[in-house]
């Protein structure tokens, strides 16, 4: 909460164009930091083991790339015919669930509660590169919207700040593992510093923005609607992937439940601010984008601790 207070007092600092300059420091350094993070923690047989998970990859960009959009659809029609919403934030709740699954959050999570952490990167990473082409069409044809998307220029950004970092951590692995497994390095820690800065920031961007005009009551029904939505495809995801008909391991359940129903803040808020250029009501669409990203990491983090029991105890899940 404290973190929250800071962006309300003093939205400037991490704002763009402020002292902490996200547009280079999160965009760039903290993404990769990220990946790269992992790659030096992650042990290689279980990235190759990962690679060969096709159901489970199949399962995971599924979910988050044809379910989530539907039932978005679903919640956006009973928002519409009870008028809980304003067009443009319904709207910007179609939004969210085309976006890709985000490429540092699920990673981090799976990580803490010791599930498949290699198939959370792999996911993580596939569904980024795939939602620079998927997301933008999902956009366009579920709302209408016409732009022209530099696929090349966010394909060269991801391939920069996402595959080139892990595959140097992974390159750099043996030559220091004897020194890793004495000193034990605190990786876990960096990442959680790290996603805590790219809250931080998006959230500064935000509240500095004079543009955004929401009565409290509106803004509760966004956050109010977003946690249900969180709850529900989580609880589906869970359900869905635990079931004799996946066949899947507890630790697969794990990285299901992250990256199949968590969407990207660092990948939406540009291609939306490219796809409504001009627009006066970005402000608007973007906000449910902005109150799901740190809600699906506050009930992701409250859930780990259960979903860590239920995984190590071979018991059924305590509610």
């Amino acid at each position: 909460s404290s973190g929250i207070n800071a962006e309300y007092g003093q939205p400037s600092i991490g704002r763009k164009g402020g002292i902490l300059v996200p547009e280079i420091t999160i965009k760039y350094f903290a993404v990769s930091l990220i990946f790269l993070n992992s790659g030096l923690s992650l042990k290689t047989e279980e990235l190759k083991h990962a690679l060969r998970q096709v159901h489970l990859h199949t399962f995971i960009q599924c979910f988050t790339m044809m379910f989530i959009p539907l039932f978005m659809q679903f919640v956006s029609l009973l928002a519409i015919n009870h008028q809980l919403l304003q067009p443009m934030l319904i709207n910007g709740f179609i939004v969210v669930s085309c976006m890709p699954p985000p490429v540092s959050s699920a990673v981090i999570l799976t990580k803490t509660v010791g599930g498949n952490e290699a198939a959370a990167i792999f996911n993580s990473a596939l569904g980024s590169l795939l939602g620079i082409f998927v997301s933008p069409v999902l956009i366009l044809m579920t709302l209408g919207l016409s732009g022209d998307v530099p696929f090349l220029k966010i394909f060269l950004q991801l391939c920069g700040t996402v595959l080139v970092p892990l595959a140097l951590g992974q390159w750099i692995r043996p030559r220091i593992l004897s020194w890793m497994e004495e000193k034990k390095p605190p990786f876990g820690a960096v990442a959680s510093f790290t996603l805590l800065l790219i809250i931080y920031t998006a959230f500064c961007d935000t509240f500095s923005n004079a543009d955004i005009s929401l009565p409290p009551t509106e803004l509760f029904t966004v956050v109010v609607m977003v946690i249900g939505c969180q709850a529900t495809l989580i609880s589906t995801a869970f359900l869905l992937s635990n079931s004799s008909w996946c066949q899947f391991r507890r630790q697969d359940t794990v990285a299901v439940v992250y990256c199949a129903t968590h969407k990207s803040l660092t990948l939406g808020i540009p291609m939306l601010k490219i796809l409504y250029s001009g627009d006066p009501n970005l402000s608007l669409i973007t906000i449910p984008l902005l109150i799901y990203h740190p809600c699906q990491i506050l009930l992701g983090g409250l859930l780990a601790p259960k979903l860590r029991q239920w995984m190590l105890n071979d018991k059924p899940l305590p509610i």
